[in-house]
């Protein structure tokens, strides 16, 4: 800074090279300022070179979502994620106790499950209304890998459904950072449906032992129905009790409880809580009376001691042996995980006009799942039930589930010695009424009507997990569904196309009245061409074009064609040299940009024995003139596309 001729301080302003520049680069010029602005404008250079040093801000909002909705947290959204807070916790605690049971895991592991993954959700995850937990499904999945390798009731148990869900966490990472999200894809929605209509089944038959208090395993339905049969005679009465009591309250209360407490005049926000604090209630009256009565000595199973404080926390043991035995598991588990979360997630975004990253998702579920294993839970993922209570509640922001786990953490602090007379029938209880409104045989008839293919993998997919279990089941079914597509592409749909007389629209020969001329075969593809279709394709044209004497033009219609691979385009190769050698052009018509662009990139337009055609309309126009310019140079003769 200097003084100018006038008197006035002057900054003189000469930044040279940009940062990250190359050398000779100049970012600006040198400039003058005098006057007042001079000490603006040093403030204002100062922080514009700060700010191009640090990492663009939209680097951190990918992966940490919370630093996009977190700057517009207000007061109101505040008050409206902790009221919905309130009542997913409420509904939470039962359910992460009986998920827990379920999975054969102590019930602490469930609240476990219930703190550290929320909050991690909280940054990670994009939806701003999906509740991450333990959930019925899952916790199946989970008993099914680990039963494989400990015994229940075994700290070894417990230890790897701790690495099974760190693996799994490790997984849907992997995935969210390489954005593999499409993968998951590959579970098409009547397979997921078939699966978890038959999981909900296998769910609620499991849960019969502590219903009627009586001693029964297995792995599948039929493993199941036997256990129970053959172990009738041990009925005892007081838990048959409690659990066939607990059930019939707990399904009234998910239908009629709230109707009355609103003609009751009760407002409808307070009927909502108390209707969802059903299941606690459920708890405490069943607990309290297995206290008074001492029925836990008279053969009603009780949860028995949970400790009490925090989660502990740690990574999970390195076993070798255990995580290459669970690593298959993991993988069923992430996916499976991922597409019913993703499907919630996306549902409630619609209903409110926002969005959701998929990509993203995987990471937050990923780090989720992390969580869960170094704080001593197990494997997690985004809950139907609870997303729509969480929603319905007024959640806005993931905020919500953080709160929701600082209240589980406050029950795991000062209830836990509350449990101890808790039957766990009342929990099975819980689980039956949840899991059954999983089940939906609508879906066999929805398939059966619209896509047989479909059915038939719904179908597999049911009986297979019912009697192979929930890995056969889900596997065999995600075989099925890709066996069915590629079966479906590998045999397009080809249809014959004609003119409807007084437009410039071709439609199927078959289905429409059309003007054909004899000598010009137009040929619509409603598949991409791929490896898996291509000798179809040229199967096709070949029994098409033998016996037809006046054909002199074949026009392939590409309208339906986004993309040609390497084998399809040898086939188009070959089907041109043998058209050619019978006499017959070979032309494309209305193909797409980026078909073009690669097509350009090879030697098959200059080769080409036909044209290249903007319009469908425009290639039976040109045809049809005596004299066509069908056998001019190729190169010549590509009109563009789009």
């Amino acid at each position: 800074m200097h003084l100018s001729p006038a008197g006035h301080p002057e900054v003189k302003r000469n930044l040279g090279q940009r940062p990250g520049g190359h050398k000779g680069q100049q970012w600006c010029k040198t400039l003058v300022f005098s006057g007042a602005d001079a000490n603006h404008i040093i403030k204002h250079e100062y922080k514009r070179l700060v700010l191009v040093t640090l990492p663009p801000l939209k680097a951190f909002k990918r992966y940490l979502p919370i630093l996009d909705w977190g700057r517009h947290y207000s007061r109101d959204t505040l008050t409206n994620d902790l009221v919905a807070a309130v009542i997913v916790t409420i509904m939470l605690i039962p359910q992460s106790l009986a998920y827990a049971l379920l999975a054969g895991l102590p019930a602490e592991m469930g609240l476990y499950a219930s703190i550290l993954p929320l909050v991690a959700y909280a940054v990670f995850g994009t939806s701003r209304a999906l509740a991450v937990g333990p959930v019925a499904v899952v916790s199946l999945m989970t008993a099914a890998a680990v039963g494989n390798l400990a015994l229940q009731g075994t700290a070894e148990y417990a230890a790897a459904a701790i690495i099974l869900a760190f693996l799994s966490g490790l997984i849907l990472l992997i995935m969210g950072f390489f954005r593999l999200g499409f993968l998951a894809n590959f579970l098409s929605h009547p397979v997921i449906a078939g699966f978890i209509t038959a999981s909900g089944i296998i769910i609620a038959t499991s849960q019969l032992k502590h219903i009627l208090g009586i001693p029964a395993s297995g792995h599948n339905l039929l493993e199941l129905l036997q256990s129970l049969i053959a172990n009738l005679g041990q009925i005892s009465i007081w838990t048959l009790l409690i659990g066939i009591s607990s059930t019939a309250f707990l399904f009234w209360v998910r239908k009629g409880l709230k109707p009355l407490l609103l003609a009751r005049g009760i407002k409808p926000r307070l009927a909502d809580i108390l209707a969802k604090a059903g299941p606690v209630g459920a708890v405490a009256v069943t607990t309290l009376v297995t206290w008074i009565f001492g029925l836990h000595k008279h053969g009603v199973a009780i949860v028995g001691e949970v400790p009490q404080g925090l989660p502990p926390l740690g990574l999970p043991s390195f076993d070798w042996e255990i995580w290459t035995g669970l690593f298959g598991s993991a993988v069923l588990i992430s996916v499976i995980g991922f597409v019913e979360s993703v499907s919630v997630a996306q549902t409630l975004a619609a209903k409110r006009r926002q969005r959701i990253v998929p990509d993203q998702e995987l990471i937050g579920l990923g780090a989720s799942n992390v969580a869960a294993a170094i704080s001593g839970g197990y494997p997690v993922t985004g809950g139907f039930a609870r997303s729509v209570v969480n929603y319905d509640a007024g959640a806005e922001t993931p905020a919500a589930g953080a709160f929701t786990a600082v209240g589980i953490l406050l029950a795991a602090l000062a209830l836990t010695p509350l449990l101890y007379f808790l039957p766990k029938a009342t929990l099975a209880a819980t689980i039956i009424v949840a899991v059954l409104s999983l089940v939906d045989f609508s879906i066999l008839r929805t398939t059966w009507n619209y896509n047989r293919a479909d059915f038939a993998a719904v179908a597999a997919t049911i009986l297979l997990t019912l009697g192979f279990g929930v890995e056969i089941g889900v596997s065999s079914g995600v075989g099925l569904s890709i066996f069915l597509f590629l079966y479906r592409t590998s045999r397009p749909h080809i249809a014959e196309v004609g003119l409807v007389p007084g437009t410039e629209h071709f439609r199927n020969i078959n289905r429409h009245k059309v003007e054909t001329r004899p000598e010009i075969l137009t040929i619509r593809v409603d598949e991409n061409l791929y490896f898996a279709n291509a000798r179809y394709l040229e199967d096709y044209l070949y029994d098409r074009v033998v016996a037809d004497c006046d054909l002199k033009h074949v026009i392939l219609m590409c309208s339906a064609v986004n993309a040609i691979d390497t084998s399809a385009l040898e086939s188009l190769e070959a089907i041109d040299a043998r058209l050619r050698d019978m006499g017959i052009s070979l032309h494309l018509s209305e193909v797409k940009g980026p078909v073009m662009d690669r097509l350009a990139r090879t030697h098959f337009l200059h080769d080409l024995s036909g044209r290249v055609f903007l319009s469908q309309f425009d290639a039976v126009q040109q045809l049809s003139k005596p004299g066509s310019a069908a056998n001019r140079p190729a190169h010549a003769r590509v009109s563009a596309t789009d």
